[in-house]
């Protein structure tokens, strides 16, 4: 895959991501994205200072789903989703959000008061980052589904 020296933007509406924050989507290192770009296994394109940039659709081919959204916040958690809000159900003071994120529901338990300071409600774009000390994953018997 030979490498542009500028994308388009006319032809080319993808959101171009800095290689760093493209390899930390991918999960690999930036000098495993930099071995990648000179195999021609990903299509790396310049910026006008000539800085290293990846097309969000690399990523997206690459792992078969939308790169980490980015929430402008520093946190140690890494597991985000960017989804849209399904349904929100209240009783009392807390409320269960359901959001679908690509082939996923996901069901979030958080109080009353963070879903009006965040004005939840059906088709609104949100972020869930998900930090958990332990997950447990089980297998049932017989053949996958």
């Amino acid at each position: 895959m030979a490498r542009s020296q500028e994308p388009n933007p006319g032809s080319d509406p993808d959101r171009l991501l800095p290689v760093g924050q493209a390899a930390r989507a991918l999960g690999i290192s930036l000098d495993t994205l930099r071995r990648w770009d000179r195999e021609g296994r990903i299509r790396v394109v310049r910026d006008r200072a000539n800085r290293r940039m990846v097309p969000a659709s690399e990523v997206e081919r690459l792992v078969g789903r939308p790169p980490r959204p980015a929430t402008g916040s520093r946190l140690s958690a890494r597991n985000r989703l960017a989804g849209v809000v399904r349904n929100v159900q209240t009783d009392g003071v807390m409320a269960v959000v359901e959001i679908e994120a690509g082939p996923y529901v996901l069901a979030a338990a958080i109080t009353r008061d963070a879903v009006e300071e965040l004005a939840l409600a059906p088709g609104v774009t949100v972020v869930a980052t998900i930090k958990a000390t332990s997950v447990m994953v089980s297998r049932e018997e017989g053949p996958a589904r």
